[in-house]
């Protein structure tokens, strides 16, 4: 029988390339083939060059038995390298439902969280992960179909920041190496792993995208679809990362930036030239990074809406905007909500009355109606109901939670707050404006049509006059 050969390292290992001697390193073990790849690829190494490794396991929980076996292999196979061996387990579905995100958000979230926790508690500043050339290529297709720039296209880079704690590295040694590598390796060096049954359902995008539209692609239009993609992902890197450092440059010559300063394109002319002359990509990248360190996510729709409009906000949220002034500079502004008002007054409806109430005086009197009646304007300050309807007690209030009203022509009550924007009405002034109220109906809305239900018929005997005007301007 032929003698086996020793077990071998993969042929490039570009992310741990020369870190130097006796760092501690996280290696984020799943138990799948490629994180078991990963494992023993770097073993060897590292005694060499006094690495100090540590297996970490994140068990999902979503396969029940299986995802606790998993875990349980990861450990043997830890013990019998005579590795230190973390693990950690959370629901992730019901995670993903008290937050209304996707399984896959709420996973990739927790995983990373006790990945950097771990790593911080084991005194690591690195974590290995498993991602792999065929990664980098599934993952070009998901974010062009999620509408993704160049630094999107771009993809994962060798060594990026953590993103649950950026003093943490995450690096990713197989990058470059394909699918096929790895299983190569797995066969000559007797790698046991185990196979998760969810990587074959199309249930998620991911998958549907590996197992249906690559092989499209590859059998239909394009063979050597990898080479070509990770070509072009290498290209959009460059020129992302270059639209980046001419943008932090640009930023760095600003009084208002305060953020790191870029390096590398001091020399560009488009370093001294105002915001409204950049290239638009430069422009774009600017109010990304200020958008970053506001801590605002910057989408494509919100980074134009702003780059478009100087000194006009644009809400990205309940109560936060954004606006940019002519110079570049992005602000945030924090809206104060206007408080529910609880004043109120009642009155009886008398043959004629007068009260004022928060800066509107009514005056109103009980008539016979009339044909004219319907000819006055409402911009005249002059409402006409039926009396009956109203009863013998109003009450003037303000705007409240949850208040309906059916405005006159309307078939069914509505809310408010929707009448109040359909109307345009700013949010501050809906809370000082004045509303009548007759039993628990409203009947008047300062500015607004009057009530359907309280409006004059046929039938109505006596009219109510409701005469009112405003002191102050809203």
């Amino acid at each position: 029988m032929p003698r086996r050969s020793a077990t071998k390292t993969l042929p490039a290992l570009p992310g741990l390339r020369s870190p130097e001697s006796g760092i501690k390193i996280l290696v984020a073990v799943s138990g799948g083939l490629d994180s078991m790849v990963l494992l023993h690829a770097l073993k060897t190494p590292a005694v060499a060059r006094r690495w100090k490794l540590a297996v970490a396991h994140f068990n999902h929980s979503l396969r029940g038995r299986a995802s606790d076996a998993d875990e349980a292999f990861v450990r043997k196979t830890t013990e019998s390298m005579k590795l230190p061996f973390f693990s950690s387990s959370a629901d992730v579905k019901q995670v993903a439902r008290q937050e209304k995100i996707s399984i896959e958000m709420a996973a990739r979230r927790l995983r990373h969280e006790f990945l950097a926790r771990t790593a911080r508690e084991h005194g690591a500043n690195t974590i290995a992960l498993a991602h792999h050339a065929d990664d980098q290529v599934e993952l070009f297709f998901l974010r062009l179909l999620r509408g993704a720039g160049g630094s999107g296209l771009g993809g994962m880079q060798w060594r990026s920041p953590s993103p649950v704690d950026k003093r943490i590295s995450l690096v990713r040694p197989l990058l470059v190496v394909p699918r096929s590598a790895l299983e190569a390796f797995a066969r000559e060096n007797r790698v046991r792993y185990r196979e998760d049954a969810t990587n074959h359902s199309v249930d998620f995008l991911r998958n549907r995208v590996r197992h249906e539209l690559l092989p499209l692609l590859r059998r239909h239009y394009q063979p050597g679809l990898n080479k070509t993609i990770l070509r072009f992902m290498d290209i959009a890197a460059a020129e992302s990362n270059l639209i980046a450092a001419l943008a932090r440059a640009w930023l760095s010559r600003q009084a208002f930036w305060s953020g790191k300063e870029g390096g590398g394109a001091q020399g560009s002319s488009y370093i001294k030239a105002d915001f409204e002359s950049l290239p638009e990509a430069i422009q774009r990248q600017v109010l990304r990074l200020q958008m970053i360190q506001l801590e605002v996510t910057p989408d494509f729709e919100l980074v134009e809406s702003i780059r478009r409009s100087a000194d006009k906000p644009v809400a990205v949220g309940a109560r936060v905007s954004l606006v940019r002034d002519a110079t570049g500079c992005v602000r945030r502004c924090e809206r104060q909500t206007a408080a529910f008002n609880d004043r109120s007054v009642a009155a009886r409806l008398n043959k004629s009355g007068r009260v004022e109430f928060d800066g509107v005086e009514l005056n109103w009197r009980l008539g016979i109606p009339r044909k004219t009646f319907g000819k006055v304007k409402r911009a005249d300050g002059l409402e006409f109901f039926d009396a009956d309807k109203a009863g013998p007690e109003i009450v003037l209030r303000h705007w409240r939670a949850g208040d309906r009203f059916r405005p006159i022509g309307l078939a069914s009550d509505a809310k408010l707050q929707d009448l109040f924007t359909n109307a345009r009405i700013p949010r501050q002034t809906r809370h000082q404006l004045v509303v009548a109220e007759a039993g628990s109906r409203i009947f008047w809305v300062e500015g607004l049509r009057i009530s359907e239900d309280f409006k004059l018929t046929a039938k109505t005997q006596r009219a109510l006059i409701w005469k009112w005007r405003r002191h102050e301007q809203l």
